[in-house]
């Protein structure tokens, strides 16, 4: 999921045909047409498709076509990779533990919108980005990979923007990476489940 330039997609994309980690990425939903994103899904040869928050009268309503999408892709982990929307309960409740989001900010400092702007305005030394678990409360699901990033004196938005978007870079595959790791050890331990053999009484 992307709205604008798509950067942590094409790394994630690199990253994924690199075998690191060993994924496909199948499916490339925007919500902006024309967006950065939707040109390097092109060039990349990923399926695109636009599904525009302004044609749908509320967040559940997007998130109902998220959840079609995605369904009928079969996938298996979904990746926030710049979508700039708050996602509703029911897209959580879709993919529980298989909802995916990148953060410039080292969580659970600078929440929200503009998070690199909220740490040159608190004048803090270092900065960074997060990659987590999505759940109901805005940023604040599990964290799976940080990276930290120095605030140097000389720096501005996009100086800093710019630092942290390369770490972005680094850590979303390995979020993903772990995401998946779970997601198979808990498949795993339910059909361990499901399997076990109970002896007979008499």
């Amino acid at each position: 999921m992307a709205s604008g330039e798509g950067s942590n997609f094409e790394a994630l994309i690199l990253a994924c045909r690199a075998d690191q980690p060993p994924a496909d990425v199948v499916l490339l939903v925007v919500n902006n047409p024309g967006c950065r994103a939707q040109e390097r899904a092109g060039r990349l040869a990923v399926p695109c498709r636009l599904i525009d928050h302004r044609r749908h009268p509320s967040r559940e309503a997007l998130d109902d076509a998220l959840i079609e999408a995605f369904t009928a892709a079969a996938v298996d982990l979904v990746v926030m990779a710049g979508w700039m929307r708050i996602v509703s309960p029911r897209l959580v409740a879709a993919f529980p533990g298989r909802l995916v989001n990148i953060h410039p900010s080292l969580l659970p400092s600078f929440r929200g919108l503009d998070a690199v702007g909220q740490a040159l305005a608190a004048g803090v030394t270092l900065a960074g980005c997060t990659a987590h678990l999505v759940n109901e409360e805005v940023d604040a699901g599990e964290i799976l990979v940080q990276a930290a990033v120095p605030v140097h004196a000389h720096d501005d938005h996009a100086s800093l923007a710019t630092r942290i978007q390369r770490q972005e870079h680094r850590i979303l595959p390995l979020a993903v990476a772990l995401a998946a790791q779970r997601l198979r050890d808990r498949t795993a331990a339910g059909a361990g489940r499901g399997t076990a053999a109970v002896q007979p009484s008499g």
